[in-house]
């Protein structure tokens, strides 16, 4: 019995792919119930993998619109450095910026992130995580989403789906959760995928 727990102890420490997150000591009374309308920012695009960047900022738009409470406007891939001011357009209280490394590896990619929540009315840092591993380019049990990415935004991000989802949901389920008025959640509901 002791061997199980402690197998079971060190898959759930190293079998993750979130190596760190955290949220800002102050989030439940500074942040809480002002930073909730967000923008996906993917920058800069990983490497010779351009494709994946653009599959990332919809999976993760997505993915925080369905399981988290902020309400994500849009997204956003681009190359080059991250401009938090360029990025924050009307109507926004903050950013997550996703920064993706993706290298090819056996059948698949080795890839990592860091992911950011900046606010858009000072640039600091609200919540952040860090996540990596490594990713098949095949998942049987993604088929149909991959192919329904390829057909959104191109049959070359098919490989890159496990990927995205797999290094994604878990660093996005840290993220804190906002505090939403009933306006909100009409408006949240209003939101197209």
């Amino acid at each position: 019995m002791k061997t199980l727990t402690w197998l079971a102890c060190l898959c759930l420490t190293s079998c993750t792919v979130v190596k760190m997150h955290r949220t800002r000591d102050d989030w439940a009374t500074v942040d809480q119930t002002k930073v909730k309308r967000l923008s996906v920012v993917v920058q800069p695009l990983p490497a010779g993998q351009e494709k994946a960047g653009p599959l990332l900022g919809q999976v993760a738009r997505r993915y925080v619109n369905m399981k988290r409470e902020f309400l994500v406007m849009s997204y956003a891939a681009q190359a080059g450095a991250f401009d938090w001011k360029a990025s924050c357009t009307a109507g926004l209280d903050g950013l997550i910026w996703l920064k993706p490394n993706v290298s090819p590896k056996g059948d698949g990619f080795e890839a990592s992130v860091e992911a950011r929540l900046i606010r858009c009315y000072d640039g600091q840092e609200a919540w952040a995580a860090d996540a990596g591993g490594s990713f098949s380019s095949h998942d049987d049990g993604l088929k149909e989403v991959a192919a329904n990415y390829g057909k959104e935004l191109g049959p070359d991000v098919e490989p890159y789906v496990p990927l995205a989802m797999n290094l994604l949901r878990p660093v996005l389920d840290t993220l804190p959760k906002p505090v939403l008025t009933e306006d909100d959640v009409t408006e949240k509901m209003s939101l197209d995928d």
